[in-house]
């Protein structure tokens, strides 16, 4: 029996999907359920599993573009297993270098007296261009340097000769081209403004440094940066809702819940899976959340269920080094909070200079439904949270707040 395997749908929208990469070759015996290639959606990069067990036929290339419901390889089910271990799949033989096409090669100009000497155009023009006639060869007659010799001339650049200067082409996969789309959208049909303010993190420091070994033993994750700035983002939403809201046609639509969408760096690229009702969630509750979907956004497990939706984002440059950025919003979202490296500066406390680990923070929001007291205000309430956690995060009750 032949068994015709077609693309499932990865989501709903979702009618296009792009074969990165066969996991298996034409005529392998499969497995059912075995992983026979990677595809990618406009939103994540999925798993293909056999339906069946057999030998299979391929019927699309890697890059192939093909429609939700096309038929993509086809499984023999009545093929027998193989004897021994199942065969493995094989390199893909490198192409043939292309053959160097024929070089035409002069006989070198005997030099002469006048071999390498610029003409008197063609020394005005080297002298503006700040150039001597070393390595310019001259076309005119006995080797001289003509006026056009010193036209075509480009100044040396202080790259040493003989370096690789090869370039190569590879192709963007639908992931990120589909990103690249939605930031450019981003830009064009919002009135994007950013906002930027600074955080003292001594206090979430010291919280830290006190109780995260604690914390792991007891719950199996860290006591990270992101669960207080999570917790900080839903204080501060509840506060300023308009923050917590979207345009819906000639309507501003404001969420009673939020749902928090974290920007992770993937294998394929970024990705943003959802926290959701992050507004009942604890520091425990959090930290597990975003371990796991850390995990399966590296692992390119992630669904797009996992990463559809979200009311307001975070992004922290801050791990790669960042020390101010504004962010893009992530449509139709209308804000996105940047977080940034921590530095220790001097600071000014009560008329004294102190040194402080520092992070300037960063909102980007949809002028056209949050104004810029809103939006001010927004950050403020964010400094405010993470300067002073113990009263307005962990209400007063540090062991309570951490379930310890």
């Amino acid at each position: 029996m032949i068994l015709e395997m077609k693309v499932p749908s990865p989501g709903e929208s979702i009618t296009e999907v792009e074969i990165a990469e066969w996991l298996v070759q034409d005529g392998d015996y499969v497995e059912k359920d075995q992983a026979i290639a990677e595809v990618d959606s406009d939103k994540a990069t999925l798993e293909l599993p056999a339906e069946a067990s057999g030998i299979i036929t391929l019927k699309a290339e890697e890059g192939d573009a093909v429609a939700v419901g096309q038929v993509v390889c086809l499984i023999d089910t009545s093929a027998a297993a193989p004897e021994g271990d199942a065969p493995v799949k094989e390199e893909k033989k490198a192409e043939a270098a292309p053959k160097a096409e024929a070089v035409k090669v002069e006989a070198p100009k005997a030099d002469t007296y006048a071999s390498g000497t610029a003409s008197p155009a063609a020394k005005k023009i080297l002298a503006e261009k700040g150039m001597n006639t070393n390595g310019i060869s001259g076309t005119g007659k006995d080797g001289r340097i003509t006026k056009d010799d010193a036209v075509n001339a480009v100044p040396s650049m202080g790259t040493p000769t003989g370096g690789d200067r090869s370039s190569s082409n590879s192709k963007m996969s639908m992931l990120r081209r589909k990103v690249a789309e939605r930031l450019v959208e981003a830009k064009n049909t919002t009135a994007m403004l950013t906002t930027f303010n600074e955080v003292n993190m001594s206090p979430v420091f010291a919280l830290r440094k006190e109780y995260k070994e604690t914390f792991k033993s007891k719950h199996g994750v860290g006591l990270g940066f992101m669960s207080f700035f999570s917790l900080a983002v839903v204080r501060a939403l509840q506060m300023y809702p308009a923050v917590n809201s979207m345009i819906d046609g000639k309507e501003m639509k404001t969420f009673n819940f939020v749902d928090i969408s974290i920007a992770v760096s993937g294998p394929k690229g970024l990705m943003v899976p959802v926290i959701r009702n992050a507004e009942n969630l604890t520091f425990r509750g959090i930290e597990s959340e975003v371990k796991r979907l850390a995990l399966r956004a590296r692992d390119g497990q992630i669904t797009v269920d996992e990463m559809t939706g979200g009311t307001f984002t975070i992004t922290n440059g801050g791990v790669f080094g960042s020390m101010l950025s504004t962010p893009i919003i992530n449509p139709p979202q209308s804000g996105i909070l940047g977080m940034h490296n921590i530095i220790e500066r001097p600071i000014a406390v009560d008329g004294k200079v102190e040194i402080h680990p520092m992070m300037y923070v960063a909102l980007s929001y949809d002028h056209r439904i949050i104004d810029g007291k809103e939006s001010v205000g927004f950050l403020v309430a964010i400094k405010e949270a993470l300067e002073n956690p113990v009263e307005l995060l962990m209400g007063n009750d540090i062991k309570k707040a951490l379930e310890l």
